[in-house]
């Protein structure tokens, strides 16, 4: 499955729009890395903890995107785009979506 931030596939024409698609994730603080952002807090630097844990959530995200989209019968995925919002506290969601196409 191709998936773009473009409006476009280069190469590629875009011969019908199946829909809108999107795959998202909730994701919670591990207490172990809250404890650990509590000390990065004090003396700065990155919380790898964290960093690990949005990366992972965003490719999950990824993945049930492309699963809504293959689920659809689309060829590829247009326009697509990141959000991010605290749920509740000590959880954040990160969705993705876009546009699922047909390719000629």
């Amino acid at each position: 499955m191709i998936y773009s931030t473009t409006e476009t596939i280069p190469g590629q024409e875009i011969s019908a729009i199946v829909g809108v698609v999107t795959g998202n994730v909730v994701q919670s603080k591990h207490i172990g890395r809250d404890i650990m952002a509590g000390l990065k807090g004090i003396v700065g630097g990155e919380i790898r903890g964290y960093t690990e844990m949005l990366s992972e959530a965003r490719d999950l995200a990824i993945e049930r995107l492309v699963q809504s989209a293959t689920e659809k019968g689309a060829d590829a995925v247009v326009g697509i785009r990141f959000t991010t919002s605290a749920i509740m506290d000590g959880s954040s969601e990160i969705m993705v979506f876009g546009t699922a196409v047909k390719l000629k």
